[in-house]
């Protein structure tokens, strides 16, 4: 949370040191338990998360995910076993041929209100002056509809500063998982191939697992080199790199705090502030499915002042949006890319 929210200081260990390691002496990296880290785990893999954004467009057999994306066939194969061993995919046998076909299950359909979530900032931050790739039409109210984070208990929307939090039964810090995603910002140009996306752009900055978890310190108030350095365990040579692209991408802005010798902080832009909402969106995903019904953090809406889950509604008419209940007007056309879909309303 920004330094404008009210915020509870945590009562857990959270920012206990890295424990020791065990026998070999090597000391163990932990981080903060985090349900938007665990679906950025997800997500932030370009591979996986262009073929989950495929799905929601209609495709489902091998070949086609292959033809929007052109993605090597061993690396596809990968995807799709890992993403259906997450359940994020089921397989499905199909009368009309041996091939088997991919199917979002329920806890894949899910996760559409974040992919929107994020859409809806690319869209605003990240369009570089062009018309966005998709106009979204709610078919329940049939209007062209622009997403908002809101409250589920008042409806009301949420952004940075209308909500404070507490520690969950999931609190705490737990072993750096391995393997996350932490390739440098510069590196994250696959997340645009295929068909354009404003998802993907967002992705682009925030898509590594350093520069999100930067981020996420500016949400809890950090704002200071030294203090971010120490919460994250993080090489300094990497947090440097990380501030500055976010700085140069609009995200944080620097400002110089002492002269002799100079320091900085460095705090949430507007921009910046807005990632608030993606955050929360995938905040509740993870604390649904992958936080074991403890979830790490407690959301409290200042406005009504009741605990919330973030939900995603029509800005028309309140409803949560669903993929089904969504059409698109499209702004290129999907058969230049070798693409299926979206369903279109013209």
């Amino acid at each position: 949370m920004p330094a404008a929210a009210k915020i509870f200081p945590p009562k857990t260990k959270t920012s206990a040191k890295p424990p020791a390691a065990s026998s070999g002496g090597k000391a163990v990296k932990t981080e903060r338990n985090c349900s938007v880290a665990r679906t950025l785990d997800i997500v932030s893999d370009a591979w996986a998360f262009l073929i989950i954004r495929e799905a929601f467009f209609g495709t489902q057999t091998f070949e086609a995910f292959r033809s929007a994306l052109g993605i090597p066939r061993a690396t596809l194969t990968d995807r799709l076993r890992k993403l259906t061993q997450l359940a994020i995919f089921r397989q499905v046998a199909t009368r009309s041929s041996q091939r088997k076909e991919y199917r979002l299950t329920k806890m894949g359909f899910d996760l559409y209100p974040s992919f929107i979530a994020l859409m809806q900032f690319g869209d605003r931050w990240l369009s570089n002056g062009k018309p966005p790739p998709l106009t979204l039409v709610h078919t329940l109210c049939g209007c062209d509809s622009h997403p908002i984070v809101s409250c589920s208990r008042c409806g009301k929307s949420v952004g940075a500063r209308d909500a404070e939090y507490r520690d969950g039964p999931g609190a705490g810090r737990s072993a750096a998982k391995e393997g996350r995603n932490t390739r440098r910002a510069s590196d994250n140009n696959r997340f645009l191939t295929g068909r354009p996306s404003s998802v993907s752009r967002a992705l682009e900055i925030i898509g590594d697992k350093w520069s999100f978890m930067v981020v996420r310190e500016g949400f809890f108030g950090n704002r200071r080199y030294d203090k971010i350095l120490n919460e994250l365990a993080i090489a300094p040579n990497i947090l440097t790199d990380r501030l500055n692209r976010l700085v140069g991408s609009g995200v944080f802005r620097r400002r110089q705090y002492q002269s002799s010798p100079e320091r900085f902080e460095y705090l949430l832009t507007d921009m910046g502030l807005e990632l608030y909402g993606p955050f929360i969106a995938m905040l509740r995903w993870g604390d649904r499915w992958l936080s074991k019904g403890k979830p790490p953090l407690i959301l409290t809406h200042i406005k009504c002042g009741q605990d919330f889950e973030p939900v995603v509604d029509c800005n028309r008419c309140n409803s949560p949006i669903t993929a089904a209940d969504m059409r698109y007007r499209l702004a290129y056309d999907p058969k230049s890319f070798g693409a299926l879909g979206p369903r279109s309303v013209e």
